[in-house]
C-alpha cells in the first residue's frame, strides 16, 4: 500500500435532499457529532496511513476552503491575546490532524466525473483513493487495497448490499402474517465509492463526465472495472433521518466507522 496516494474527496454537490443543513454549508460540512462528516472521512482515511487530501469543491465551497484555512481555530481550544498591536494564539491541545489538504474549487454545477477531472495535475502516484464526501463505512482499506492489487484493473469500486427502506412482511398463502423483518438487505449490489483509481482513469474522463455513467460503464464494458464487496458498515448522508440516524450512532458510542482513538 502506497501511503503518498492521494484521497480525493467529492465535496461538490447541492445535497438538496438534506436542505435543512445544506441551506448555509455544503453537505459535507453537515455536521455527525458535532464535526463535519467531512472530518470523519478524513479521520478514517487517516487511520490507514493516507493523510495527503484532495478536496473537491462547489456549492458553497467557501465554506470548505474557511474551515480549513482556519483549522486549528476551528477545532481546537485556544487563547488570544488582543492586548497587542499584533494579536498571538496559544493553543491548548497538540495539533493531532497531520495532514497535507488540497482544495480545489471544481464549478457549482460540475458532475462527479468532471470534478476528478479537473484535479489530474495533482495526481502523482500511479493510483489514488476517491470517495463521495457524505457516506461513511468500516471498509478495511487495506483489503480494499489488496484486492485493487491483485485484480489488476483500472478501476475498482466498493459494492454493498443496502438495507431496505422498510421493514418486509411475510405471509403465508391464506394471507396470514407469518413475521416481521426489520429493513432487509436486499439481493442486488450498489456502488458505496471508495474507489482506488489508476492514474489512466483520466482517460475515461472530461470536465463533463458523471462518473456513474460513461465512466464506469465504459470500464466495465472493457473488464477494467472491479467491485470489492464489503459486507459491513456503510451509511450515506441523503436525507434528514440519515443524518439523524448517524448523529444518534455517533452519541450512543456506536459509531461503526469510527477506527481512531479519542
Amino acid at each position: 500500500m502506497n501511503t503518498k496516494a492521494k484521497v480525493v474527496i467529492l465535496a461538490g454537490g447541492l445535497g438538496t435532499r438534506l436542505r435543512e443543513e445544506t441551506d448555509i454549508k455544503p453537505k459535507p460540512m453537515v455536521s455527525v457529532g458535532g464535526m463535519p462528516i467531512l472530518w470523519h472521512l478524513m479521520k478514517f482515511y487517516s487511520n490507514f496511513g493516507l493523510s495527503d487530501f484532495i478536496i473537491c469543491t462547489g456549492y458553497k465551497g467557501e465554506v470548505i476552503r474557511d474551515y480549513f484555512k482556519n483549522f486549528h481555530v476551528n477545532t481546537l481550544d485556544f487563547t488570544i491575546d488582543l492586548t497587542s498591536d499584533n494579536p498571538t494564539i496559544t493553543y491548548h491541545q497538540e495539533h493531532k490532524e497531520k495532514w497535507k489538504v488540497t482544495v480545489v474549487d471544481t464549478g457549482l454545477e460540475t458532475p462527479t466525473g468532471g470534478r476528478i477531472n479537473k484535479i489530474k495535475n495533482f495526481i502523482d502516484s500511479d493510483y489514488f483513493y476517491c470517495t463521495y464526501g457524505d457516506g461513511l463505512s468500516n471498509v478495511d482499506i487495506l483489503k480494499l487495497t489488496e484486492f485493487h492489487e491483485n485484480q489488476k484493473t483500472l478501476a475498482s469500486m466498493t459494492v454493498v448490499r443496502p438495507l431496505s427502506r422498510f421493514g418486509v412482511v411475510d405471509k403465508n398463502s391464506k394471507g396470514i402474517v407469518e413475521s416481521f423483518r426489520e429493513k432487509p438487505q436486499g439481493d442486488g449490489l450498489v456502488n458505496a465509492g471508495f474507489f482506488v483509481f489508476k492514474k489512466e482513469i483520466f482517460t475515461y474522463l472530461n470536465d463533463n463526465s458523471v462518473l456513474e455513467e460513461d465512466p464506469l460503464k465504459n470500464l466495465a464494458n472493457v473488464n477494467e472495472l472491479s467491485a470489492f464487496e464489503h459486507n459491513g458498515f456503510w451509511q450515506p448522508m441523503d436525507t434528514h433521518r440519515e443524518f439523524l440516524l448517524l448523529n444518534e450512532m455517533w452519541e450512543s458510542k456506536n459509531a461503526h466507522w469510527k477506527n481512531w482513538n479519542d
